[in-house]
């Protein structure tokens, strides 16, 4: 790699009459440097041989150590190699002469280039300052075993692994999107973001310095700054071992949205809100709460999260479906929020919708809206087996107890997740980045539309369609809907962009809300509440934290519209 391309990069020149105790340097003729041992593919090409190589040392790591020399001016190739080595002591900073074969170590994703059976002879001690990064290299690769040093902030883009594996993924620039949110499935746009994200990801072991203290309560989004250490490889790709603490500026928790407007319609995935027998007992359940006092916790923030919303109609997902009594879930939910003396009611669909262990619904303030006719649903494949059976009904905003404008109706919904479970056909994974199930969740989309093209209320020219529908916004699902006349309601309010939900680190929409043209022309905002996307597993309920944070794996969206 030439010193060109990394401006704060020292020269340093590794020759047998280096620095101290050049005596005792044997003479060789055969030193490469380490670039040519690296190779130009990501496996070197003299595997099996035994070369000799001059460097310094510029990390320890796990049965060996890390050397780097001063570069062999092609920027195509490593300066740096890993060492396997247990039996002799050195320290960073120390100028070596180690002759070894050439090896290819399981590195779990991939494999690391290192000297094993390594005989080391020191030569002397210099220090070889960090390669100066601005930016994310073509290909990791290049810089495999060197000592590197990141001049920007990166931003924190999944903690997900910490507690379990010691590491926690960063991206080198802005945080990276879901492709398909951005692009539609299989295009040479989405392969482009695809290898882009991929270009700029790297994960961060922890285990091997001293870390910022809350780097478990961090959130996505959060800037890890004065990133020094060791690129190197594992089961989860290309790593850096950090040779330095670093600095955590954690993001700031956002307040609850405010959006203008006479009347807000709200949309919340609970993540399993399971209660039991509805009596105190019936724990663990299928889902969600494994006892009594979970379930109080897992309450406690699905109320602060509604209260903060302060909506007149809120859309529910992952609700059990367990019947409409006073043991009922849905029962339990609007019991916690009105133990304030609110007047939250649910509406009663007699029986689902559905036959899934887990169902929608629809909750309401009495004293702000009226429903107005029975509820409406959705039944035959894909729905019930497949997604989940929607749930229609109509409103009539109230002043004073007497009507106050139009009539709207609300949609509650929740597609066929993406996982693969028993996915056959055309439902399996295509490879496009869509996942499984994309076939059914499109026709889910398309019998959606049609059904309420026909008006099952009787008062569909407000209509909002939300929920949960596991697509982000480019792929067929979503696209089918906007292209049958709905409209986007981030995109009708001037939201750039949303998201609510973080997936590997990647940013994106599966919670939508889509509204008739006319409804559309009533909108006055719209917004997500990012309390549960970007905070740790640590936030939850299972793990003891307070208030609305981390009450779900989705952020909860908020409307408001003008009546």
């Amino acid at each position: 790699m030439p010193l060109t391309a990394f401006p704060l990069r020292p020269v340093l020149l590794l020759a047998p009459c280096l620095l101290v105790a050049c005596s005792t340097t044997p003479v060789a003729r055969d030193v490469l440097p380490i670039g040519a041992v690296q190779g130009h593919e990501a496996r070197s090409a003299l595997v099996g041989q035994t070369v000799t190589v001059d460097g310094v040392v510029n990390a320890l790591g796990d049965g060996g150590w890390y050397l780097q020399d001063g570069g062999d001016g092609d920027d195509a190739t490593s300066d740096g190699l890993f060492v396997r080595d247990n039996s002799t002591a050195v320290t960073p900073g120390d100028v070596v002469r180690v002759r070894g074969t050439v090896a290819e170590l399981d590195a779990g994703r991939g494999t690391r280039t290192a000297l094993v059976d390594a005989r080391v002879h020191r030569t002397g001690h210099s220090l070889l300052p960090p390669v100066a990064i601005d930016t994310a290299p073509a290909d990791w690769e290049r810089l495999e075993g060197m000592h590197v040093a990141f001049r920007a902030p990166a931003p924190l883009a999944d903690s997900g692994d910490l507690a379990k594996n010691g590491r926690v993924l960063i991206s080198i620039g802005e945080r990276p999107w879901q492709p398909t949110e951005r692009h539609a499935p299989g295009s040479d746009a989405y392969r482009a973001l695809v290898a882009d994200n991929a270009r700029r990801s790297l994960w961060l072991r922890t285990a091997d310095i001293q870390w910022p203290q809350g780097l478990a309560q961090a959130r996505t989004g959060s800037v890890i700054e004065g990133l020094t250490g060791v690129i190197d490889q594992d089961e989860k790709g290309y790593v850096l071992r950090p040779t330095d603490t670093p600095a955590l500026q954690p993001a700031a928790r956002p307040q609850a949205p405010a959006v203008p407007g006479t009347l807000r319609i709200a949309a919340l995935n609970l993540e399993n809100l399971f209660n039991g027998d509805g009596r105190g007992g019936g724990f663990p359940t299928q889902r969600g709460a494994r006892s009594a006092q979970e379930l109080q916790a897992q309450l406690a923030k699905h109320v602060a999260v509604i209260d903060g919303l302060n909506a007149d109609v809120v859309a529910l997902m992952e609700l059990e479906n367990d019947g409409y009594g006073a043991d009922s879930s849905i029962a339990a939910l609007v019991a916690a929020l009105d133990a304030g003396g609110d007047t939250w009611r649910f509406v009663d669909a007699g029986a689902g919708p559905g036959d899934n262990p887990i169902r929608v619904g629809l909750i309401y303030h009495a004293d702000r809206v009226r429903p107005i006719g029975k509820p409406k649903v959705l039944e035959g494949r894909p729905f019930g087996p497949e997604s989940r059976v929607p749930l229609a009904q109509a409103f009539v905003p109230l002043k004073a107890g007497k009507p106050r404008g139009p009539a709207f109706v609300v949609v509650a919904n929740h597609f066929k997740s993406k996982g693969c479970s028993n996915a056959n056909g055309e439902d399996r994974d295509q490879r496009d980045g869509a996942g499984c199930y994309d076939a059914t969740r499109t026709e889910s989309a398309r019998r959606l539309a049609a059904w309420l093209a026909t008006d099952p209320t009787g008062h569909g020219a407000n209509t909002l369609i939300v929920g949960d529908l596991n697509a982000y916004a480019q792929e067929r699902p979503v696209r089918t809907l906007r292209e049958a006349g709905w409209r986007d309601a981030f995109d009708v309010a001037g939201v750039e962009r949303p998201y609510s939900y973080v997936y590997d680190g990647q940013l994106g929409r599966l919670d939508h809300a889509l509204l008739s043209p006319a409804f559309a022309q009533r909108l006055r905002g719209a917004a997500e509440w990012h309390v549960n996307a970007d905070e740790p597993d640590a936030s939850g309920y299972r793990a003891g934290g307070v208030g609305p944070w981390r009450s779900s794996d989705h952020d909860p969206l908020v409307l408001g519209f003008d009546l």
